[in-house]
Formats: structure tokens, C-alpha cells, sequence
């Protein structure tokens, strides 16, 4: 199969028809380029801001409820797409009020219409402390005809323990939807993502927000790049990386890749990170002598 990871840039949007060109556009784009799973970025759903009054997007209790509520007619969107070009797609993330404070929700769609839910876990000093953005329902896995999916959305995958859970559920390919503001936040999460692949032995697919949103002050700067990561080892590139946008510019990256590479490299590679991953608790449980020097 085909993965596309979008480098996704926020618009300032008139109508909801002009997002529902938008994003016709972006998914025919993937599809003419082969790919069968297409994966959007973390908070890419914030542009739906720029509908409202600017006092609304301006806001950033305002902008929540904003998205929240156009999240039906995005569903629709999304459902209409995945089934006319016979695709996956995983969604833009967006709030979601499942209680009084929202989570930030991605939501997966299948050719059959909504696959479910996935909630980030780990929530970003700014959705503490400034967005009071709370962490939802357990991750999840996705067994579609495609593969057994999972899903770290940002932050989520600078953390091995969350990851270790999605593989040791069976999954395949994990999928990182991102929005950071700078290059550091960027390198956080690609760093984290190419962890993740090493350490599972599987494919983790990166895509990001890119590029400035004047109109929307919780996601106004955005650093990236899209990229697919696999382990460096037998079946994959040498340098882990299957696919990559260019800094800062809007696309997709796409690779072909085969679930049976992941079998192959797991069963026979240089090295068997995914095999030996439970041997560290013992060792890491092994008395730590501090051997002080005089």
C-alpha cells in the first residue's frame, strides 16, 4: 500500500465550502499519487476558525467550542471522500466537549464511513496550564484491511511506554499527527517518531500543520516537515526515512510500503529491538550502584 502524510498549511476559509474544496483537493492529490491511508496533522481542523467572527478566532475558549460544533458536517466530509476514492483517512484533529473540558480528538474513516476515535494522552504544558485541553479515552487500535493502526498524536509520541503499548497490541504502522510552533517542537516529535519506529520495528507516519495562521492565535506559527519512518535495518532505507517533505512546505509525503517488511525485519533484522524490549526491565530493575570518587 500507498501512505500519504500531509504538510498541511491552516487557510483562512470564507465558507465551509471552501473547506470542503480544500480538502477534495488535498485527497484526490493523494489518491492520484496511489495512496490508500492519508493522514492529516494534529489541530489542522483549528482553520474552521476563520468562519467566524474574528472575535471568536481570536479567542482561544471561543475557538474551541467553534471547531467542536462543525464536527458533524466535518464527519460527513471526510465519510463522502473515504468512500468515493475508496480510502483511509485519518482526520485532522479537533476539540471534542465529550465532558465540560475538551479533548483534542482525532477521528479515523474508512470507504464504510467512521473507524472511531482516537484522544491524546499527553497533554502539552499549553494545553494545561493555558487551553485546560484535558486527556480522553485509551488508545486505541485500528484493525482495517490495511494493516493493525495506531495513533500518538504529537507530544503522545515522545513517550516509548505509550508506543510499546500500540505494538504489544499488534499494531503496524503508527501515526503521529503534529502541530508545533517551532523547530525544536518539530525536532521533538521527529525525533520521537523515528524512536518509535526503531524501537517497534514498524512504520510511524508524521505529518504536521506548516506555515503561519494570523487568524488563529493557538496554532499561529507552525514548524515541520511530513516524513515516513521505519526502522535503519533490513527492508528499509538506511537512514530510517521513507519519505520527507521539505521544512516548511506544504504536501505530502508518500511511500509505498509492505506490512510484510515489518514481519521480516522483526524476525530477521541486524538487530531485534522489538523481540528484546522486555529484556530492559530486568536489567533496569538491577540495583544502580553510585560509585563515588574521592
Amino acid at each position: 500500500m500507498k501512505i500519504a502524510a500531509a504538510a498541511y498549511p491552516l487557510s483562512p476559509l470564507v465558507d465551509f465550502a471552501e473547506y470542503t474544496a480544500k480538502l477534495t483537493i488535498w485527497v484526490e492529490d493523494a489518491v492520484a499519487g496511489g495512496a490508500n491511508l492519508l493522514v492529516f496533522p494534529e489541530y489542522g481542523s483549528m482553520e474552521l476558525t476563520s468562519l467566524a467572527r474574528r472575535a471568536i478566532s481570536e479567542n482561544l475558549e471561543a475557538a474551541l467550542h467553534e471547531v467542536a460544533r462543525r464536527g458533524p458536517a466535518v464527519d460527513a466530509l471526510h465519510c463522502e471522500l473515504a468512500a468515493k476514492h475508496n480510502v483511509y483517512i485519518l482526520g485532522a484533529s479537533a476539540p471534542y466537549f465529550g465532558n465540560t473540558r475538551p479533548t483534542n480528538r482525532a477521528t479515523f474513516y474508512g470507504p464504510s464511513g467512521i473507524i472511531g476515535h482516537q484522544d491524546k494522552q499527553m497533554m502539552t504544558r499549553f494545553e494545561r496550564e493555558t487551553w485546560d485541553v484535558v486527556a480522553g479515552n485509551p488508545l486505541q487500535i485500528f484493525d482495517t484491511p490495511i494493516g493493525k493502526i495506531g495513533v500518538l498524536i504529537c507530544y503522545d509520541s515522545e513517550f516509548p511506554l505509550l508506543a510499546r503499548a500500540l505494538i504489544e497490541a499488534g499494531a503496524q504502522i503508527i501515526l503521529v499527527p503534529s502541530c508545533t510552533d517551532t523547530l525544536a517542537g518539530y525536532t521533538r516529535v521527529k525525533v520521537g517518531a523515528m524512536a518509535r519506529a526503531l524501537e517497534g520495528q514498524c512504520v510511524v507516519v508524521h505529518a504536521p500543520t506548516v506555515g503561519l495562521c494570523h487568524f488563529c492565535p493557538a496554532v499561529d506559527e507552525n514548524v515541520g516537515a511530513a516524513a515516513i519512518y521505519g526502522p535503519a535495518d533490513k527492508g528499509f532505507p538506511e537512514t530510517g526515512i521513507l519519505a520527507e517533505t521539505a521544512l516548511n512546505e506544504s504536501g505530502w509525503a508518500i511511500a509505498e510500503i509492505e506490512l510484510s517488511a515489518i514481519e521480516t525485519v522483526r524476525a530477521q533484522g541486524s538487530v531485534f529491538n522489538h523481540y528484546h524490549w522486555p529484556e530492559q526491565a530486568d536489567r533496569a530493575a538491577q540495583t544502580i550502584q553510585i560509585l563515588k570518587i574521592l
